[in-house]
């Protein structure tokens, strides 16, 4: 062996007239095994990841874009940067088509309205319906929002029959009186809008589903689960102890207990239920005299799912769009004080006829209208909605693998200045002419739309009405910035100081 390759330490080397006895580190065989294994796991999961990574060769022609980080991708960019930041800034380097990587799923977002008509209507049937795993396992597999065809026709049809307009005029006076009770305890005293908005939103969305006779306990409890699951739905899908998504999804097994508990006591009671249950159980009802020797076309879980899907979605995104209206309103006294013109002038009609608010004098409210389309367009509270490719698609000279979520945005098509000039503006009067097809979609597209839009407009002009005509308010601290909460609202849920109208004039 070369000298200078010699371990060094393998003989006694003296300093000062004293010899030192270097020792050889033992280390235990066990141990020794344990690192090897641990070493050797760390570099095959990392090797997993990288292979995972790389795009396969057959995928050469995928849109341009990042992929972010190895499993977290560029989640953790979306939900903290400002939505409009993170869609642009892609936007402007990659074009209207590019990729990313979000939520643990490869995606491709598309930014043009030709293309969100194509995926969302006119090529419908090659992009499925769908969220990431997670989501829907919180929201519940069956739910109507992940699924096309047969089922989907069937069930969305019942889920429209109960929020039409036919069906929900006779809901206007309930819907009042929710508002009112809610109002009624705002005066002189400071609040969280958000968390006020969810309250009245869940309440509304509790009698739309369940109807008149709803049982106050079983309500309460519906709710305190409700709030469990909210937590985690856009938490990372970490199935562990002691992590949000893990309290999620147990939250979302009790509530899936309490509400078949609930929909067999109210099948054993005989009584004619309202709401969306009511028009759910009948179907069954029907579907088991049609069919006895067959599987019911809609079982109890079925109806379970599809009831947490509606309240979810007839809960958070209505109370995030009311803060939004807060908020520009309060941004914007001339415009708060027109709104409250048009609402007092239907107030004295009320007070004259000595009667509460009626579908009709919604119908009468254009401007207050305006405000919730114009809030609509520059909140854009959904950004995007997932498709699914079922089959690999060329797309605009680009390839979508089989299984990559598709991601029309919503939110860049409703802030681009060719369809919308200065679209930071908040101007309601944009929409006193109807905005070309297609650049305009708050409540989706398609078949997969959403179809509880009129209640949710409803709900807004009601509380509008009683809110202008009733209080002012004042937003506390910094009254920029936006938060997710899970959809986009302002920072810290908007707090604000609310103060009789009386008061301020």
């Amino acid at each position: 062996m070369h000298p200078s390759l010699s371990p060094p330490l393998q003989q006694p080397f003296s300093n000062n007239g004293l010899q030192y006895q270097p020792r050889l580190l033992l280390i235990p065989a066990p141990l020794i095994l344990v690192i090897f294994i641990s070493l050797t796991t760390l570099f095959l999961v990392l090797l997993l990841l990288c292979l995972q990574w790389r795009q396969p060769r057959i995928h050469k022609r995928l849109p341009p874009g990042s992929m972010g980080w190895p499993y977290v991708g560029e989640t953790l960019k979306l939900y903290t940067e400002n939505p409009n930041s993170f869609f642009s800034h892609r936007q402007k380097r990659y074009g209207d088509i590019f990729k990313t990587h979000i939520l643990g799923c490869p995606c491709v977002m598309i930014s043009s309205p030709e293309a969100a008509r194509i995926v969302l209507v006119s090529r419908a049937h090659l992009f499925r319906p769908t969220y990431p795993t997670s989501k829907e396992k919180i929201i519940g597999p069956e739910a109507l929002f992940f699924h096309q065809g047969t089922y989907h026709s069937r069930v969305k049809k019942l889920v429209q029959a109960s929020f039409m307009p036919s069906a929900i005029k006779g809901s206007v006076s309930e819907i009042e009186n929710i508002a009112l009770r809610l109002l009624g305890t705002w005066k002189d005293t400071s609040l969280n809008t958000l968390q006020e908005m969810k309250k009245y939103a869940f309440d509304v969305a509790i009698i739309s589903v369940f109807g008149n006779n709803k049982e106050d306990l079983e309500m309460e409890g519906i709710k305190h689960l409700y709030q469990c699951l909210e937590k985690g739905y856009n938490s990372m899908p970490l199935d562990l102890p002691g992590t949000p998504f893990h309290k999620a999804m147990k939250a979302r097994r009790l509530l899936n207990e309490r509400l078949k508990r609930l929909i067999e006591k109210r099948r054993q009671s005989g009584e004619q239920s309202s709401g969306l249950l009511g028009v759910l159980l009948e179907a069954k009802a029907n579907d088991n005299k049609l069919n006895k020797d067959q599987e019911p076309m809609i079982s109890d879980s079925q109806i379970a799912d599809n009831i947490i899907g509606v309240i979810f979605a007839a809960h958070d995104t209505t109370a995030s769009v009311l803060t939004w209206i807060l908020k520009y309103l309060h941004d914007n006294p001339q415009l708060l004080e027109a709104v409250t013109r048009e609402q007092e002038g239907i107030r004295s009609k009320l007070l004259n006829a000595n009667r509460g608010l009626t579908w009709e004098d919604t119908r009468r409210m254009p401007l207050t209208s305006r405000v919730i389309q114009e809030t609509l367009r520059t909140a854009s509270i959904l950004s995007f909605t997932f498709r699914e490719a079922v089959e690999d698609v060329e797309f605009e000279g680009y390839l979508i693998p089989k299984g990559w979520k598709v991601l029309p945005l919503f939110r860049t098509i409703h802030h681009s200045p060719d369809f919308f000039p200065q679209p930071d503006k908040f101007d309601p009067s944009r929409f006193e002419v109807p905005p070309r097809p297609n650049t305009y979609m708050p409540f989706g597209n398609g078949v997969h739309s959403c179809p509880g839009s009129e209640l949710a407009k409803l709900e807004m002009l009601i509380f509008l009405h009683h809110l202008t005509t009733t209080y002012r308010w004042h937003v506390m601290g910094d009254a920029d910035g936006i938060q997710y909460g899970p959809f986009p609202v302002p920072k810290q849920g908007l707090p604000m100081r609310v103060m009789p109208k009386k008061k301020m004039t």
